[in-house]
């Protein structure tokens, strides 16, 4: 406990239900950390501040006005910066041939462009307060490739390269950036994929431990980025039960997987 006891951390993707900015959120104060919670729905913010004594403030990260205000929140609130979550992602499924020009200028805006300001505005907020620790999301499949992500897989990658700029020009001045590789992860926005009898288990084959991920997990490495011990920037950390020391499923073992359960005979009730 109290790993991060009086560090002030800003976590940005946490209007959704139990995702993995709401985990980390509560993670981070209870290890004693006073948190601003944010994301672009205002209600579910401020229940969730509410719950953990935190503050909170809208911001949408294609907007690097938003992002400079949810900075002057954090520092009006609790006079200082120490830790900068990112949460925010999309995970479209398209064919590389279906792939449109609106969705390619939503994932750059979101992933590419909305990652580039939030480091910018807080590794300047960081570095003002001699130092601490940017966090952002990246995904194992941009090292295990996914079929129909290539638009997702594009931007990620893009921003590991931004994650190691940022890393390489604070880092004198006390800012650490990294990303976390997150797989397939069992959260809200998966529950209806995850029902699908044989999908779970046509990922699973490929997760050496021998299960997909969750988002504690998840909170779990962010809370050792965000603390003092963690000697480590500019990297991504590969948070994914190994899944990268192989490959993500084929569409056709999804399909074979999928086909599988449906031929199963029913289990007795």
């Amino acid at each position: 406990m109290n790993r991060l006891k009086d560090k002030v951390a800003v976590v940005l993707g946490a209007a959704g239900p139990g995702n993995m900015g709401q985990v980390i959120a509560r993670r981070f104060t209870e290890e004693g950390a006073r948190v601003v919670v944010s994301g672009r729905k205002p209600e579910p913010l401020a229940a969730l501040a509410a719950e953990l004594g935190a503050a909170s403030a809208t911001c949408d990260i294609t907007r690097k006005a938003d992002l400079e205000n949810l900075a002057q929140v954090a520092a009006r609130a609790y006079g200082r910066i120490d830790v900068a979550v990112n949460c925010t992602g999309w995970g479209l499924m398209a064919k590389l041939r279906d792939t449109t020009e609106a969705q390619i200028d939503a994932l750059m805006d979101l992933q590419f462009k909305g990652v580039f300001f939030f480091l910018q505005v807080f590794a300047e907020a960081l570095a003002a307060g001699g130092g601490g620790s940017i966090i952002t999301m990246s995904s194992a499949s941009v090292y295990a490739l996914l079929f129909n992500h290539a638009a997702y897989i594009g931007t990620k990658a893009g921003a590991d390269a931004l994650v190691r700029c940022f890393a390489n020009e604070y880092g004198a001045k006390g800012v650490k950036v990294n990303a976390l590789a997150p797989g397939l992860t069992s959260t809200p926005m998966t529950e209806k994929e995850m029902g699908m009898p044989g999908l779970r288990e046509a990922f699973v084959r490929e997760y050496p431990l021998g299960r997909i991920g969750t988002p504690a997990d998840v909170a779990e490495a962010a809370l050792w980025l965000a603390g003092p011990e963690s000697f480590m920037t500019g990297q991504v950390l590969q948070v994914n039960g190994g899944l990268t020391l192989r490959r993500n499923p084929l569409p056709r073992d999804i399909n074979a997987s999928l086909a599988a359960a449906r031929e199963a005979p029913a289990r007795p009730a």
